[in-house]
C-alpha cells in the first residue's frame, strides 16, 4: 500500500513487478506469497467479535486481491505469471497444484501464490514456508515493511533494539524473535529451510535479496552462517 492507509498503491506494486521481472530475466526462479493486510487482518477483525475462521477467509480473498494487481503489473512489463489460489475461484486463477507450480516456475514464469494454506487460523507466513518446502526453493525471503532485518525487541518501540544479522531457527524460536510466527518458523526449522529478512522498502530490495546480495538479517540452521550470496 505504499505511504497509503489502505488499498493499493500502484507505484508500489508497479516497483515490486519491476524487480520481479528483472530476476526472471536474469535466470531466477520466482513464486510469490501475496498477504493482504493492506485491505484485512483476519486476526484483528476478530477481536471486535467476528467469528475468527469467517475472518480469516475474508483475509484470504484480500490477499487474492494483491495477487491480482501484482499479476497486472507484472503482465504490463512483459513478465509471464500464473495466479495460483488455495481457495476455488476458478474465473479469476487456477487451483494450487504443486505440479503446476513446479512446471511454471520452469518455464520462467513468476508464480503468485494467493489464499494462503486456504484453511483459518493459519497465517500467511505459516502459507510462505508451506510453499518454499513443498516447490523446493532455495531460499525464503520475508519481505517486510519498515524494518530492515531481525532485532532482538521491536525498533519501533525500543530505539536501543539490537539488530541481529543471523540466528538459527531453534535461536529464534526460544528467544521469541519475530522472524514469523512460531508454526511457520518451525517448519522452516525441520526442512532448513534458510530465511532471509529484510525491508521491501529499500532500493531495489526485492531484486538484491533474490540475488542472494547481504541484505538484512538471515536465519538458517548453521551456527556460523554468513549472509547468502549468488554463487
Amino acid at each position: 500500500m505504499g505511504d497509503r492507509e489502505f488499498g493499493i498503491d500502484p507505484a508500489t506494486v508497479n516497483s515490486f513487478a519491476k524487480q520481479l521481472g528483472r530476476a526472471t530475466s536474469d535466470g531466477f526462479e520466482v513464486a510469490v506469497v501475496v498477504g493482504g493486510g493492506n485491505f484485512w487482518r483476519g486476526a484483528t477483525v476478530a477481536e471486535t467479535g467476528m467469528d475468527r475462521g469467517t475472518a480469516d477467509y475474508a483475509g484470504m480473498l484480500a490477499t487474492l486481491m494483491n495477487a491480482l494487481a501484482l499479476q497486472d503489473a507484472l503482465e504490463k512489463t512483459g513478465v509471464e505469471v500464473r495466479t495460483q489460489t488455495a481457495l476455488t475461484v476458478a474465473e479469476v486463477a487456477e487451483p494450487y497444484i504443486r505440479r503446476r507450480a513446479v512446471r511454471h516456475l520452469e518455464k520462467g514464469r513468476v508464480v503468485l501464490l494467493a489464499a494462503g494454506t486456504g484453511n483459518p487460523f493459519m497465517t500467511t507466513d505459516t502459507a510462505a514456508a508451506l510453499r518454499a518446502v513443498e516447490l523446493e526453493c532455495d531460499c525464503l525471503l520475508m519481505a517486510k515493511n519498515g524494518v530492515d532485518g531481525i532485532y532482538d525487541s521491536d525498533p519501533k518501540t525500543n530505539p536501543a533494539a539490537l539488530k541481529l544479522n543471523h540466528v538459527t531457527h531453534l535461536e529464534a524460536i526460544q528467544r521469541q524473535l519475530k522472524v514469523m510466527d512460531a508454526t511457520a518458523l518451525t517448519l522452516c526449522m525441520e526442512n532448513d529451510m534458510p530465511i532471509v529478512v529484510f525491508d521491501v522498502g529499500g532500493e531495489d530490495a526485492i531484486y538484491r535479496a533474490l540475488r542472494g546480495d547481504a541484505i538484512g538479517s538471515v536465519v538458517s540452521s548453521r551456527v556460523d552462517a554468513a549472509p547468502l550470496r549468488a554463487e
